[in-house]
């Protein structure tokens, strides 16, 4: 292991870190919030100092082989959360440290989920900073799932490989580094796109950025401890960020398409069909469980169904009603989406639409196996056979992560949770969704949980981000032996 290498990137991620802090401290600045700016400069220095002796640590070689890029991929995200923790803890806004890791380490792998009850009392620049971390969360995520993890043949991305036009490294270019520029582009301009959007339906600047990071990002921060509550009667934002959650939940290489003018390539995808296929029966289904029941008037059941089926299948997260109010139908639903998620290649968390349409596929071959025992039937996606290797793999994740849900549950229920809610809370936080039903539902939140179960919610967050099997193979004992 050539650890050298691994903290000198590691070095220089944390000094990158400590450069975007500079934003937050502008605006504590600017509000004179003299304890976030304390706060804000301490951690600079603190990053500063550390990452400049990482990155001048010798190093063996320069070449980055596949067990270092995983080291990188998997501590940079838990080094990046613990000092994205440190404004929190050190400006005062958030005492408790097990709490301000769950807000970073929320807010890095945009899960969106909150430990605090009264999110309005926090300085303008920790705000800021809470959703910034989801704009660059995101754009780590698709950096990572689109540019770098599919070239080390990690077993959990290699569906992307497979895929078509799916994320694979060479979609764009050969290169990482142009990939990601080009990724780069795609995530700001979208940003630029619903940013000009949110404004435009009356909401002031501040907002309408924290709103754009934590939609563009599929986040969910917000800053009102009641979410979008206070916006339910906005008809026109409402719409504007479930038609965004539901852009932000699409693969973003095919806007990449898009813009090639390869519309028959874009419109012909199988994932793409199935996610708007799933998106529409549910908001379907739900609305005809709402209407005469919650709502009045089918425009309000619509839009009340539309938003929190985008919100939760994108697994954004953000909520204009308390849902764990509706009828059971509605909820159940809802919790199912917890495990559907979007797009792969996009900032969304949980399975992924991709990976259940391949897991149908392989139930269906089974089927008819059975029938016909000899018959060779390949699982097909656009046109193109996947490898029984990714097959294989798409299998073992989704037993893994049902497994580690399971368990989760168990664990979480030591808390004293109700089954519902100790399900929820593990389905919101390893599928990096935020909202889950019961105990942490959306007016409640995760806030009254204590510091063991919050801390372990957070290291679901991140198996959830990083797709169960890097993080795992990192934690065990033979990754690191020579």
């Amino acid at each position: 292991m050539n650890f050298g290498l691994v903290a000198r990137v590691l070095g220089n991620l944390l000094l990158i870190e400590g450069a975007v802090l500079t934003i937050p401290l502008g605006m504590s600045w600017y509000c004179r919030e003299r304890s976030a700016v304390l706060g804000f400069l301490l951690s600079m220095g603190i990053m500063g100092l550390l990452g400049l002796f990482l990155s001048n640590i010798p190093v063996k070689s320069q070449r980055l082989k596949a067990r270092e890029a995983i080291s990188i991929v998997t501590l940079g995200w838990v080094v990046v959360s613990l000092f994205a923790a440190l404004p929190m803890v050190l400006s005062g806004a958030v005492p408790s440290f097990a709490d301000a890791f769950f807000e970073a380490v929320s807010g890095l792998t945009t899960t969106g989920a909150s430990a605090l009850r009264n999110i309005e009392s926090l300085p303008k620049g920790i705000l800021l900073w809470r959703s910034l971390l989801h704009w660059l969360g995101g754009m780590g995520i698709l950096v990572l799932t689109l540019a770098i993890l599919p070239t080390l043949g990690v077993v959990g991305f290699q569906v992307f490989k497979a895929e078509s036009p799916g994320p694979a490294p060479d979609k764009f270019t050969p290169r990482i580094a142009a990939t990601s520029k080009i990724l780069y582009t795609i995530y700001g301009l979208l940003t630029l796109i619903i940013l000009a959007a949110v404004r435009a339906a009356g909401v002031s600047w501040f907002e309408s950025f924290i709103l754009a990071f934590g939609t563009v990002g599929t986040g969910g921060f917000g800053i009102h401890s009641d979410s979008l509550a206070g916006w339910s009667g906005n008809n026109q934002l409402i719409f504007t960020l479930a038609g965004a959650m539901l852009l932000a939940g699409v693969n973003f290489s095919l806007y990449y398409d898009l813009f090639k003018g390869r519309w028959k390539q874009v419109f012909s995808n199988t994932e793409l069909r199935w996610y708007l296929a799933i998106m529409a029966l549910s908001v379907l289904g739900i609305s005809l469980n709402l209407y005469g029941r919650v709502y009045g008037s089918v425009g309000e059941t619509v839009k009340q169904a539309w938003f929190h089926v985008s919100s939760v299948m994108t697994t954004t997260g953000y909520a204009t009603t308390d849902f764990d109010l509706w009828p059971s139908f509605s909820k159940g639903v809802l919790f199912l989406l917890m495990f559907v998620g979007a797009s792969a290649g996009s900032t969304s968390g949980s399975v992924k639409v991709v990976r259940l349409v391949v897991w149908a596929k392989v139930v269906k071959r089974e089927i008819s196996r059975v029938l016909h025992p000899q018959a060779a039937k390949p699982v097909i996606i656009n046109g193109r056979v996947m490898p029984a290797e990714v097959v294989q793999g798409v299998v073992s994740f989704l037993l893994l992560y049902f497994a580690v849900f399971a368990l989760g549950s168990l664990v979480i229920s030591l808390e004293g949770l109700d089954l519902l809610s100790s399900m929820s809370a593990v389905a919101a936080t390893l599928g990096n969704i935020g909202v889950g039903l019961g105990a942490v539902g959306p007016k409640p939140g995760f806030a009254g949980l204590s510091s063991a179960s919050k801390l372990f919610l957070s290291f679901l967050m991140l198996l959830g981000r990083l797709e169960l099997f890097t993080m795992l193979a990192v934690m065990s004992p033979r990754f690191w032996r020579e």
